[in-house]
């Protein structure tokens, strides 16, 4: 059912696959590496409806041994590299049956040393009713987790042979950095698109703006998917004035709402580039968009196998390649098969702008404020060059509103906190105004690059 997708790998033959550690393979290449996992898996005993971790950075050997377990009918839990407790989480949420940890690539041996891979059987047994069902149909599974900032970590199950029915006939390659990894659908959406196409994935260990506009100048990327939080730190360092971007065609953004402020600073710098925003959840798979403009965070949603309800300003979303469900939670859809994002939106014409999550809304006496439209006018500050705006308990009010700001240059906090007063004081209504503003030299965000948001 997914041999369909190697074939057309083989048809790109010499063409340039993948680039990891400065290192260019070509689709031959890594179709060869993908064959040695197979034989490497066979070794190992490993079989169609295992439940099987793979633990690694998202460079050549990875994308080859998920391909592998892919076309053996596995049920696969892609990981990055994970501190133990998060890792032992993980594997207990998923059922691991077996755990691989990628090397450099499979030894002489099976794998079991040198730089090789290395497996291990954890003695569980699968037995969740999800997995039953691919079983039955007998086709391969994949167990994204939700990146767990307000909580433990959702742990969503896909049918592979859906998430693959979306990549269609090959049109035009393109060179594409691999910003997410392949434990996020949009690293694994990334990794499809782009093979599916014949283009070229560059995989980076280390995702700085610098590291991130060098790779493009180097390797001549055209495509650049990414997050509002990293675009706006690429922003604050000047990186893209440092390294020749003249390659970039496309920069997509999703994950998060995107300050405005930012976007406008984004198209001012980068002329010529089209800013996409894009919407997708590991639930659901990516949706076809399309922006109304560059610099506008309105969009269209849905397409092919696609569509949208919007219910009390909440995104619904039905999906083709729709998760069959949650390991460890309840599965918010309806009866026809629409799925709650928690996302509340606001519409215009067949517009939408994604306002934010609803766990994330603070309620201020009953008056509702979304972080990122505070957000928008820090960040309007020059004094500001990032901001995290959360939901601060309060006897009085249930809910005030608080600020997190890094600064552009060294001032008083106390200074910073009146300026912040003044100027969303003239700006927003006074329940959105901050209340408690701190001012902090730490990024903000996860290792997906995306904010966190902690109510306290």
């Amino acid at each position: 059912m997914t041999a369909w997708f190697l074939e057309r790998m083989h048809g790109f033959g010499s063409a340039d696959a993948i680039v990891f550690d400065g290192r260019t393979y070509s689709y031959a290449e890594l179709l060869e590496s993908t064959a040695q996992w197979q034989e490497f898996l066979d070794e190992k005993g490993v079989r169609a409806g295992q439940v099987v971790a793979l633990e690694g950075p998202s460079g050549i050997e990875s994308c080859a041994g998920l391909l592998a377990l892919v076309a053996r009918g596995a049920i696969v839990v892609p990981m990055a590299p994970l501190p133990d407790a998060k890792r032992t989480e993980f594997h207990e949420i998923a059922e691991v049956e077996i755990a691989v940890t990628v090397g450099g690539a499979p030894g002489k041996d099976g794998g079991d040393g040198g730089d090789g891979h290395l497996l291990r059987h954890t003695g569980r047994t699968a037995d969740h009713e999800l997995y039953g069902e691919l079983r039955t149909a007998r086709t391969p599974g994949l167990v994204l987790f939700s990146s767990g900032t307000t909580g433990r970590s959702k742990a969503t199950v896909l049918d592979m042979t859906k998430v693959l029915g979306r990549y269609g006939e090959a049109r035009r390659p393109l060179r594409t950095l691999g910003f997410l990894n392949l434990d996020h659908i949009g690293g694994i959406n990334t990794l499809l698109h782009t093979l599916s196409q014949g283009g070229t994935l560059v995989t980076l260990a280390d995702r700085t703006p610098d590291t991130v506009c060098a790779a493009v100048a180097a390797h001549r990327i055209e495509v650049l998917p990414t997050t509002p939080t990293f675009l706006n730190m690429l922003l604050i360092s000047g990186a893209h004035r440092e390294h020749d971007l003249s390659s970039l065609r496309l920069v997509t953004y999703g994950t998060e709402p995107m300050p405005l402020g930012v976007l406008q600073r984004l198209d001012a710098a980068l002329p010529g580039v089209r800013l996409k925003q894009t919407y997708g959840l590991s639930e659901l798979g990516i949706l076809p968009t399309r922006s109304r403009d560059n610099d506008s965070l309105w969009v269209k949603l849905g397409g092919e196998g696609f569509d949208y309800r919007i219910r009390d300003g909440i995104l619904w979303i039905r999906s083709d390649m729709a998760m069959l469900g949650y390991l460890n939670a309840p599965a918010p859809f309806d009866d026809e098969g629409y799925f709650n994002t928690q996302d509340a939106v606001e519409t215009d014409g067949d517009y939408v702008r994604i306002l934010g999550r609803k766990s994330e809304i603070i309620n201020v006496a009953g008056e509702k404020v979304y972080p990122s439209e505070v957000e928008d006018v820090l960040l309007e500050m020059d004094l500001i060059a990032d901001a995290t705006v959360s939901g601060r308990h309060s006897h009085v009010t249930g809910q005030v509103v608080q600020a997190t700001v890094k600064l552009t240059r060294p001032a008083d906090p106390r200074e910073v906190a009146r300026r912040v007063r003044e100027h969303c004081g003239a700006r927003l209504q006074p329940y959105k105004v901050p209340l408690l503003v701190q001012v902090s030299q730490d990024d903000q965000h996860s290792e997906r690059f995306k904010k966190i948001r902690s109510a306290a």
